[in-house]
């Protein structure tokens, strides 16, 4: 490469100030090679490539294609993109100086500025929806088609067909090119079967296509290339992706892709995973895969934190911070019976070295095993051996227990004393269980002071744990009551909530 011509060029942000959909937008792509967006149908990720493939002017139009606004933003009747605006933060090198550089484009008038050839000079590839219509689609010959046959032994050609055979588990014994007329088709033999690309079935055909622009492009490239997955079953799409990472990697590439595929997180420690969303005023980009964005793709609350309690009180009581913290919707409340158990059940998580253990919070009602020493003896019960494994699993059990504080009383009993002592409220039907719990000044056993208040009241059992402990949080005790729960759950706050 000559020294005048950029090299070590690196997208670093995309800002959209109005596009399509997209309005007030970032999207960082810095960090590694790869970038994955991720979103649903009409948030905007083919949009976001489609601008970058305009961005830049080929260094040689002899090998890239010049994209410009008007391939993928067509003025018609309905636009004509009088408004459109976006920023590219890009660095690249021209000899021994560095450059950091913002390029704004607009249509504020009746054409897209910077004119073409005051773009950045760049090798760009965009591989679109178009890849994957079958050649047979596209071929309007109908009769009898005689091909000469070239086997390819390039290296490019050789590289193709190596790792094809790797992703299709298929070994092509040749690549080659079938030529008649002025057209020409790429083939393939398999288990002494030759074939071309008129009767390859789609998935097969772009994957080709993909690997050539990938092996053919120059270092510092950039690949563009929209719904990655389409056609691919999930096994030959992970190792296209490894494949791709160690090739951005050999030639520094940068290499861009949109894609539906919820599985492609199992990357996000290599590549950088980008989540899309479409609210109501603008458009939102999170850098972390985090719940909401997985139930944007699949349509399925995942709940991350984990807590254990002893019994639907609890759980009600649990229930009932998660929600005044705003994080109801990623915890999964379980409840594990007698005081006991806690320590059972969090010996065989930390034995089976649980994946999530450390999103696990077991919560004891604080009227048992109240102190840390009850608790240790606990665990040293349930957790034996004298290995140095296991010495530092008992340890590390510790960590994992908490509990509700009822000042040295049972929990029915202090969540009654709570209610009880409530002064009148505004809100007549708290009024009638605070009256109601007045009445009851003496229970046969704990219990039955939460069991006679729901009874009394004529309440469904969950109906009437959700109203005890809407009440109960009015207590200046609630607080101090629920402490250990709240700020685990604080703690977790960041990892689960999306930030923009």
């Amino acid at each position: 490469m000559n020294t005048t011509q950029p090299s070590q060029q690196q997208i670093i942000k995309l800002n959209f100030k109005s596009i399509k959909n997209l309005r007030e937008f970032d999207i960082d792509f810095s960090g590694n090679n790869l970038t994955d967006i991720l979103g649903t149908n009409g948030c905007g990720k083919s949009t976001i490539i489609h601008a970058l493939a305009c961005c830049y002017q080929p260094i040689d139009e002899k090998e890239s294609i010049n994209y410009k606004f008007s391939y993928f933003f067509l003025p018609t009747t309905h636009s004509l993109w009088k408004g459109s605006e976006l920023t590219l933060t890009h660095s690249y090198r021209t000899g021994q100086k560095q450059h950091s550089n913002m390029t704004v484009y607009d249509k504020l008038g009746n054409r897209w500025k910077p004119i073409y050839k005051r773009r950045p000079e760049r090798y760009v590839s965009f591989i679109g929806i178009k890849t994957c219509v079958p050649k047979i689609e596209d071929e309007s010959k109908k009769s009898l088609i005689e091909y000469t046959t070239q086997p390819l032994s390039d290296e490019l050609s050789l590289d193709v067909k190596k790792y094809a055979s790797q992703i299709t588990s298929r070994d092509y014994t040749t690549y080659n090119i079938h030529s008649f007329s002025s057209k020409e088709y790429i083939g393939v033999e398999y288990k002494g079967q030759s074939y071309s690309a008129l009767s390859m079935g789609a998935g097969e055909q772009r994957l080709f296509f993909m690997l050539k622009e990938v092996f053919k492009a120059p270092k510092y490239s950039l690949i563009l290339i929209d719904e990655i997955d389409l056609l691919l079953h999930e096994d030959a799409l992970d190792k296209l992706i490894n494949i791709l990472i160690d090739r951005a990697e050999s030639k520094s590439l940068q290499i861009i892709f949109t894609t539906h595929a919820q599985s492609i997180i199992k990357f996000e420690a290599k590549i950088n995973i980008r989540h899309i969303y479409q609210a109501n005023d603008r458009t939102l980009c999170f850098n972390e895969t985090r719940p909401d964005a997985m139930y944007r793709l699949t349509g399925k609350q995942d709940r991350p934190l984990e807590i254990f309690v002893e019994d639907d009180l609890a759980k009600a009581v649990v229930k009932k911070v998660s929600g005044e913290l705003g994080l109801s919707k990623y915890v999964s409340i379980k409840e594990y019976g007698a005081a006991g158990n806690c320590f059972t059940v969090l010996s065989g998580l930390l034995l089976n070295k649980d994946p999530n253990i450390d999103n696990m919070l077991f919560i004891l009602d604080g009227d048992v095993y109240e102190t840390p020493e009850k608790k240790n003896g606990q665990i040293e019960r349930v957790l034996t051996g004298t290995s140095v494994s296991v010495d530092a699993m008992r340890k590390k059990a510790i960590k994992y227990i908490s509990q509700l504080l009822p000042d040295d009383l049972r929990p029915e009993l202090f969540l009654h004393k709570l209610i009880k002592e409530l002064p009148e409220q505004s809100n007549e039907e708290h009024n009638e269980v605070i009256r109601a719990a007045k009445d009851i000044t003496v229970a046969d056993g704990s219990h039955k002071y939460i069991n006679d208040l729901i009874t009394r009241m004529d309440f469904e059992r969950s109906a009437g744990l959700k109203t005890i402990t809407d009440l109960a949080s009015l207590s200046p005790n609630w607080q101090n009551y629920t402490e250990e729960v709240r700020n685990w759950l604080i703690s977790k706050k960041d990892s689960v909530m999306e930030k923009n």
